[in-house]
């Protein structure tokens, strides 16, 4: 078929359209063979026109490392007992039974926090941060009592945020039907002057 076309165009043309023909390019339907040039890698290197890091760039601050206050499982170390019938009083280690259990007593100035000698499991106490220093091992009940009063550690233990949160949380559970309506009316008469002065200064700000 592609010779009776060519016989058929060589016949019927003109010169002058013979000549065009000529003088185009044949048309090949060859493919393409070069292969596409692979992407860049991405450059990693900084340029040498950035500013080279330097130690000089950096300066070290004037930093304060302060000592961790761990509360260590030790010899004369105060612990708040969670459960049992001793349930929130305090005794000192006097003695460590193994990984798991102490010794603890409580010599404590008031007779109804009074904890007697026995073996605590950790699982039921909790560490406080006062510690009763100079405390031998394994002392008896005499020496740990002089060392409680010397160390005050029942006026300490009163003064601390952690005994008065605990406090107040056993008066408010202790309260009766009546007590509880009283805290609920002095609360909302609380939230009701806190709203009150809230509104005031808002009155008061200058409006932009």
């Amino acid at each position: 078929m592609g010779s009776d076309w060519l016989l058929s165009e060589k016949l019927w043309a003109t010169p002058q359209d013979r000549n065009s023909r000529l003088q185009q390019p044949e048309r090949t339907c060859a493919f393409r063979t070069t292969l596409r040039q692979p992407r860049p890698l991405r450059q990693q290197i900084p340029p040498p026109t950035s500013r080279s890091l330097s130690t000089e760039a950096f300066a070290m601050a004037d930093i304060d490392i302060k000592i961790a206050q761990w509360k260590l499982v030790e010899i004369g170390r105060v612990v708040l007992i969670r459960r049992g019938p001793y349930t929130g009083k305090l005794a000192t280690i006097v003695e460590i039974v193994d990984h798991r259990r102490v010794l603890v007593d409580g010599p404590s100035t008031e007779e109804n926090k009074i904890v007697p000698r026995h073996v605590l499991p950790l699982a039921h106490a909790t560490l406080t941060h006062f510690v009763i220093p100079q405390l031998p091992r394994a002392a008896g009940t005499g020496p740990v009592k002089k060392l409680w009063q010397k160390s005050e550690i029942d006026s300490k233990w009163a003064q601390s945020s952690f005994a008065q949160k605990t406090e107040r949380a056993e008066r408010r559970k202790n309260l009766n039907d009546f007590e509880r309506f009283k805290v609920l009316r002095l609360r909302k008469q609380a939230r009701f002057e806190v709203q009150k002065a809230h509104a005031k200064l808002r009155a008061a700000a200058p409006k932009s």
